[in-house]
């Protein structure tokens, strides 16, 4: 009896697009989406207010007193009496007199949508094109404009820059060898406890996330953070859970958020700060959640390392660690120096967010300071023979290590340009698909409506990210659509900040997440096969929250 041999073809393995791939192809989708929705714009209100927040009365030709002075309103502009420009209304400002005594408050408010149209009336719709001169955004320029979009305070150009600049000062820390030496001293000091480390860095990522907004300075504490969990036997998605997707679980459940919640509530007519006791339980609720997921998650790896998504990238930090191991030198003063001066950075830059509200421009600068006294401790100290020239070498190499990352942050920013920008004043598709499922919420029932706020405002997160820039954008039309269909505001705002927050923790047009997925060399493709059985968990929790908000008259 003759057997016939079968005969198998190897199946190729699959492997998951580059992070690039992506971007590239969800660019070449917004691309096509311009030929086919139409352009729109929001009318722009300015109006001047009191102290208390009241309408103060002007007349037909702008004009209007406060403090025994008149004003004149033209446009976005105030004028003094005499004609002088004194203010622009940019944004919320406040004009007090010479003596620091408040006068009024310029207010910008969205109002009608209007759609383009031509000269017959027709809607006009505007396909980008493949490639445009003079600086304008084609297809094919996305890369370079999104590198170059934006200012030194915020995406893209200034977190591309704040993520070379710390990157390269972490460049320095770590080439004194301080933080290598560190982890291996206190692995050895907490051998059955360092599951401790999850819970306590989980707890002050949200608390940070929750009291001043902490994103982009995750980025930071990931350089730290993510080698030492790698190091204790977890993996770089533990290390981005207890930092990032910590700071973003706070950010999205904040009772005081000055970038997020309380932006939200201001342009919502709802009192800054009420609510606080509901969004407390809220925010306690959500990080006993993130915690218990991530010591789960954290315990199932340290049993077998190799079920990690991340298992293979994370090799690049054991072999690290492993040279560190085989060159070990005694843990003395001159690591101590550079860990202080790491440790007294970071006091500085929580102290600066706090009571300076200190931004990327300062932050980057503080981190560059730390990096030079770092390298400076390096070269009294001769930690692994460092020299004055190791000290540009390290900021080099540290900077060349993330340029794939700040490049990520340009490219996303891309897709944003390609839709026409987030300017609600100027035609542009992401204005028609924000009013058209506006409209859509509006006819449906409460309850049902303050959900789908909810899932809008989630969805809507992928094309701006900026917490404070959603609230602008898209709070004008929620808080007189949630009056209309019998939501609260207080509901509504609940419905931003909740959709607003937890999907960063996933969308790759957040440049806080790339940057971090980056630092921790994790490809988005496998971050968001992991994230997105934890992005179902949340988004759960978060709609029994909206529900429940809905239930108790919030």
């Amino acid at each position: 009896m003759s057997v016939k041999s079968k005969e198998f073809k190897t199946q190729k393995a699959w492997n998951m697009p580059d992070t690039y791939v992506i971007i590239f192809f969800i660019v070449l989708l917004a691309a096509l989406i311009t030929y086919i929705i139409p352009l729109g714009y929001f009318e722009m209100n300015y109006k001047i207010v009191d102290e208390a927040g009241e309408a103060i009365a002007v007349d037909a030709e702008g004009g209007f007193a406060a403090g025994g002075e008149t004003f004149k309103l033209d446009g976005n502009v105030v004028y003094d009496s005499e004609g002088t420009e004194i203010v622009s209304i940019d944004k919320a400002v406040e004009y007090q007199d010479e003596n620091g005594n408040f006068l009024f408050k310029g207010v910008k408010e969205f109002g009608d949508y209007v759609p383009e149209v031509d000269e017959n009336g027709e809607k006009i719709t505007k396909g980008i094109k493949v490639f445009e001169k003079w600086g304008g955004t084609g297809f094919l320029n996305y890369v370079f404009e999104g590198m170059v979009s934006g200012s030194k305070w915020g995406s893209a150009v200034g977190v591309v820059a704040f993520i070379l600049i710390i990157g390269g000062s972490f460049g320095i820390v770590l080439k004194t060898g301080a933080v290598e030496e560190g982890i291996l001293s206190l692995i050895s000091k907490t051998k059955g406890y360092e599951i401790a480390i999850i819970p306590i860095m989980f707890f002050l990522f949200s608390l940070g996330g929750a009291v001043f907004g902490m994103g982009e300075e995750a980025i930071a504490f990931a350089m730290i953070l993510v080698p030492l969990v790698v190091a204790l036997g977890y993996d770089a998605i533990t290390g981005i859970m207890i930092t990032y997707v910590a700071t973003q679980i706070g950010f999205a459940t904040s009772w005081m958020n000055p970038f997020s919640v309380a932006i939200a509530q201001g342009v919502a007519g709802v009192p800054v700060g009420s609510g606080a006791g509901f969004r407390i339980f809220m925010w306690v609720f959500f990080t006993l959640i993130g915690t218990v997921f991530t010591w789960i998650y954290a315990t199932r790896i340290k049993k077998d390392p190799s079920k990690s998504l991340s298992y293979e990238s994370d090799q690049y930090f054991r072999d690290d660690m492993k040279e560190v191991e085989d060159v070990r030198t005694q843990f003395g003063l001159g690591h101590s120096l550079v860990l202080l001066t790491v440790l007294l950075g970071v006091v500085w830059i929580l102290y600066g967010v706090w009571k300076y509200e200190y931004y990327l421009p300062e932050i980057a600068t503080v981190f560059f300071t730390m990096g030079l006294v770092a390298g400076i401790i390096g070269v009294i100290f001769k930690l692994r023979g460092m020299t004055v020239n190791s000290i540009a070498e390290a900021f080099r190499g540290g900077a060349a290590d993330l340029v794939g990352a700040a490049m990520v942050v340009g490219m996303a920013k891309g897709i944003i340009l390609v839709l026409g920008g987030s300017d609600p004043t100027s035609g542009t598709v992401l204005n028609t698909i924000l009013y058209a499922m506006g409209n859509t919420i509006g006819g449906l029932g409460s309850t049902i409506s303050a959900w789908i706020m909810y899932v809008f405002q989630s969805v809507f997160n992928f094309f701006v990210v900026s917490g404070s820039g959603q609230a602008a954008l898209t709070m004008p039309l929620m808080a007189p659509l949630a009056d209309l269909v019998g939501v609260s505001r207080q509901v509504a705002v609940l419905a931003f900040q909740l959709g607003d927050g937890l999907t960063n923790i996933i969308v790759p047009t957040s440049a806080s997440l790339m940057g971090v997925l980056g630092v921790a060399r994790l490809d988005w493709m496998k971050w968001a096969k992991f994230q997105i059985k934890f992005q179902g968990v949340l988004f759960v929790i978060a709609s029994i929250f909206v529900l429940g908000a809905m239930m108790i008259g919030f």
